[in-house]
């Protein structure tokens, strides 16, 4: 038998690399010996139990987890065959389809795919499979829009809107800081440091960071505090009692209010952080302390958050290259 394991790796070894060859000998040694027969057969489900597992004990948020779940459950379930056999035909064939199916962006499509990739790379990570089959499947291209940011004389005439202290310090502190709604709604009093104007949030996966305001923003916050009644430990509370903490969608609510009576469309929590990242980098902040700020892993992720002022690469231009 072990005669036979030799000739057919020798067979093989022009064929293959030399993992591949020590799993060839691997899978070999299982069958002649029975093994193979006898080992447990896992299911897609429990593979993709096993990866969310995995994913929760990394840090991922239970939004992200669930966001995981399902798009890994549609794919497994329009393939109906057990993973192992998925070939990366499948899976184009599969993408290919799936906004036709859905109707969505191309956008869309490639966070599916991103999704799907990091489900079978961790597969092939753990010797679960052999190789992933999104392995030569790239990245989509996609058109890139040019997103609005939030002007000065907008941002001004949000302050004068503000029928309370507390929207008034909620948008400084958006506006200056560039926190995401949900590190804003976290936020505890005892976070703040008013003398450094700094505070510490978490971020995603539980990332701990600096982040820093300006004057007005100490004054607004201040001001707002001064003004509480209630011991909720929250930095911002409902203007109703009991004045429980603040949630995403109320801040959401409220800041879509705010620019409606200002005729602004389209104004929401998360256009101040991408506007915060493109005035720091128009006015030469280095694009690496905008990444420690916002709390991004990838610097390209920053990028994406900032838009350039046109006037300044055309002064820029002038100046290094004319």
């Amino acid at each position: 038998m072990e005669e036979k394991i030799v000739t057919i790796l020798n067979e093989m070894s022009e064929y293959l690399s030399i993992a591949q060859m020590k799993k060839l000998q691997e899978v070999m040694l299982d069958v002649f010996s029975g093994k193979i027969e006898k080992r447990k057969q896992i299911s897609n489900q429990e593979y993709l139990r096993l990866f969310l597992a995995a994913k929760t004990i990394e840090g991922c948020s239970k939004r992200t987890i669930q966001y995981y779940r399902v798009t890994i459950e549609k794919m497994l379930t329009v393939m109906n065959q057990p993973i192992r056999k998925i070939s990366t035909d499948d899976m184009r064939s599969y993408l290919s389809q799936y906004q036709e199916w859905n109707g969505c962006s191309k956008v869309t499509v490639d966070n599916v795919r991103r999704n799907i990739s990091s489900f079978f790379s961790w597969l092939e990570e753990e010797n679960y499979i052999l190789k992933s089959p999104m392995r030569r499947i790239h990245k989509i291209k996609t058109n890139q829009q040019v997103k609005e940011i939030i002007t000065d004389e907008d941002i001004e005439r949000l302050r004068d809107s503000c029928s309370c202290k507390r929207d008034l310090a909620m948008i400084d502190l958006l506006y200056s800081t560039g926190i995401r709604v949900g590190e804003l709604v976290n936020l505890n009093i005892s976070d703040v440091d008013f003398e450094a104007r700094e505070c510490v949030v978490f971020g995603k996966g539980g990332k701990e960071r600096k982040v820093y305001f300006d004057a007005k923003a100490k004054l607004h916050l201040q001001a707002y505090l001064s003004s509480r009644v209630d011991d909720n430990e929250a930095l911002f509370v409902t203007l109703d009692a009991p004045h429980d903490r603040l949630k995403i969608s109320g801040v959401e609510i409220r800041i879509r209010s705010l620019g409606r009576s200002n005729n602004m469309t389209r104004i929401h929590p998360h256009k101040f952080r991408r506007t915060m990242a493109t005035r720091a980098i128009d006015k030469g902040m280095p694009i690496e302390q905008v990444q420690k700020i916002l709390g991004h892993s990838q610097i390209d992720t920053t990028m994406q958050y900032a838009m350039v002022n046109q006037s300044n690469v055309k002064l820029s231009h002038r100046k290094y290259i004319s």
